[in-house]
């Protein structure tokens, strides 16, 4: 019994405080609904914009030459080192010389002999010539002696082509290396027979300058067109994009290239469009094989409307991005994002200027919730807060 009246008399002072007069109301907004947040904004404007178009590209040597032996014979000695960088005209291999100097040594003989006979040919019809006309001869014996020279001067012919092509089986067994660049593996040892063009001796890369090759994607393409036409876009003149080049490690090549070549046709298992960019390297900075990103520059998008890419969500139906309205409240506006301008997303539909869209934020409200627009934080200040809440959760 004792215990009742002092349960009472806990309960009232809990009771009074829940009540619709109780301290709890002096935290909210007035009438007991939420305070409005506070929210950074941009005022949407359109301005001349410089936009990019970034793609996955692979390194290839400029000219990739394949290094054969034009004649059979024994490799007496390899002229180079492997992996190492060469010169054009440079021997690579030596082929055993002593089997085309003898052919050498044959041909010039026949030329010589050919020569002879056809002097010998030329001396027997000046004789007989004179001796037609006292009739001292007959015609036929004329006649034999103009084919006998005919036929000599024939064989001379051929006897030089033969001098000719020995003269150049010799100089084949001098290897060269057909373009300046980087050499690969010798496929043949010293002392090895070497059959002649079908076998593969090594190869040669050129790899100043080097070549990029990159897909674009065909619904890529159509759209660039669409907008192009329409004057939403402005391409640089005649396609001269200058070309970035991204390496793996995040880095930029230092120098600009150049497209060289773009594929009319649109390859069937890809559904992307050919396409080739040349950079200058001189220092062989850039290896064949290499995975890179390559950028184009040089269009522009006249008219363009730009939002920092923090102020841009992705919900169930897409990109959406939170403007405020005339009473102040944060409303949910699909939008049509395009391409990246450095931070910023180009918004090719759902804004246009004067509004105003929510930049900061954004994670604190809901669709029609109210906002206090205040000025934008630095990113200094950002960096540090996002800091110190991430020192909180520890």
């Amino acid at each position: 019994m004792t215990m009742r009246p002092v349960l009472l008399l806990t309960l009232i002072p809990l009771l009074s405080a829940c009540g619709p007069s109780g301290g709890q109301q002096g935290h909210g907004a007035p009438g007991g609904g939420m305070p409005p947040s506070e929210v950074a904004i941009v005022t949407v404007e359109t301005k001349p914009v410089p936009v990019t178009f970034e793609y996955t590209g692979q390194t290839t040597g400029s000219r990739e030459v394949e290094v054969r032996a034009r004649v059979p014979g024994i490799l007496l000695k390899r002229n180079f080192v492997e992996g190492g960088r060469v010169k054009q005209g440079q021997s690579l291999y030596t082929i055993d010389p002593a089997p085309f100097q003898a052919a050498l040594a044959r041909a010039e003989a026949d030329v010589a002999g050919a020569a002879a006979r056809l002097e010998q040919a030329r001396r027997n019809t000046s004789r007989l010539r004179p001796l037609l006309a006292e009739k001292a001869v007959s015609q036929k014996e004329l006649d034999d002696a103009l084919s006998s020279e005919a036929i000599g001067d024939a064989d001379q012919k051929a006897a030089r082509a033969r001098l000719t092509q020995a003269r150049l089986d010799l100089e084949y067994t001098r290897v060269e290396a057909p373009v300046s660049g980087q050499v690969g593996r010798s496929e043949r040892s010293e002392g090895s027979f070497v059959p002649g063009p079908e076998a593969l001796l090594t190869t040669v890369v050129q790899v100043d300058p080097m070549w990029v090759s990159f897909g674009i994607p065909d619904t890529v393409q159509a759209r660039l067109r669409k907008d192009a036409d329409a004057g939403r876009l402005v391409l640089p003149k005649n396609g001269a994009f200058e070309v970035e080049l991204r390496l793996a490690d995040g880095g930029v090549y230092p120098r600009l290239g150049r497209l060289n070549f773009t594929d009319v046709r649109i390859s069937t298992t890809t559904g992307t469009r050919e396409a080739r960019a040349e950079f200058p390297n001189p220092d062989g900075a850039l290896r064949p094989g290499q995975f890179v990103r390559v950028v184009l520059k040089g269009a522009t998008v006249p008219d363009a409307v730009t939002v920092p890419q923090r102020a841009v969500l992705e919900g169930p139906q897409g990109k959406f991005v939170y403007v405020v309205d005339q009473k102040s409240t944060a409303q949910p506006r699909p939008v049509e994002a395009g391409e990246w301008s450095g931070s910023a997303w180009l918004i090719s539909a759902g804004l246009k200027a004067g509004e105003q869209v929510i930049v900061d934020g954004v994670m604190k409200i809901g669709p029609g919730a109210p906002v206090r627009v205040a000025a934008p934080k630095p990113a200094a200040d950002k960096a540090a807060a996002g800091k110190a809440a991430a020192a909180e959760k520890q």
